[in-house]
């Protein structure tokens, strides 16, 4: 099931076996797919899918939430080296856009959560990540693949600023959707 325009911004997820408990939901596999450009694990194993659905629940419980001073610099591909950067290399920077290392990491999880993915599980284990920002009525979306290193591997960039309700009602059609096929779906007890 595909919800949204790839070539923008879309959510694509299957359920190859959905379970009664939904703290497992279903397994398959969750991608989003922006400025034509696919990113997390596209295997029907690829994950359970509770930990995806949540956090689209979570993204439209947190509207309007996901923001950051840095979030309007005109280059995405600055922001997300610096995301690698600040997050994961092993000698950071002391500033990010003049903000101290600790205070800009605070941006990327709660309350801001500016980072999407990878949310918590085998969906994204393709090395993607993908940040969300809301400024003012807009979404700006930044995602890619990483290298070896710190920074973004080579055209796995994408920077795309869409609508705020476009971007949610996407949102909204997929957890709706995902939520009647799996209410439809036979289920597996836990064990199975």
């Amino acid at each position: 099931m595909m919800i949204g325009n790839p070539a923008v911004f879309a959510i694509e997820s299957e359920i190859t076996r959905a379970y009664e408990s939904l703290g497992l939901r279903a397994l398959g596999f969750f991608v989003l797919h922006i400025g034509g450009r696919r990113y997390g694990v596209h295997e029907p194993d690829a994950t359970m899918l509770a930990n995806s659905f949540d956090e689209v629940q979570e993204r439209i419980a947190s509207r309007d939430k996901h923001t950051a001073p840095f979030a309007s610099e005109p280059d995405g591909g600055t922001i997300a080296d610096a995301f690698r950067n600040a997050i994961y290399a092993d000698k950071q920077e002391e500033r990010f856009f003049g903000i101290p290392l600790a205070e800009f990491c605070e941006f990327f999880y709660m309350p801001s959560n500016v980072m999407w993915a990878p949310d918590g599980d085998e969906a994204f284990d393709d090395g993607s990540y993908v940040l969300q920002f809301d400024v003012d009525r807009r979404v700006r979306l930044i995602a890619f693949k990483s290298d070896q290193g710190y920074r973004q591997a080579s055209g796995t960039l994408s920077d795309v600023w869409l609508p705020a309700d476009d971007f949610y009602n996407v949102l909204y059609e997929w957890r709706d959707a995902f939520d009647a096929e799996w209410m439809a779906s036979p289920k597996f007890p836990e064990t199975s």
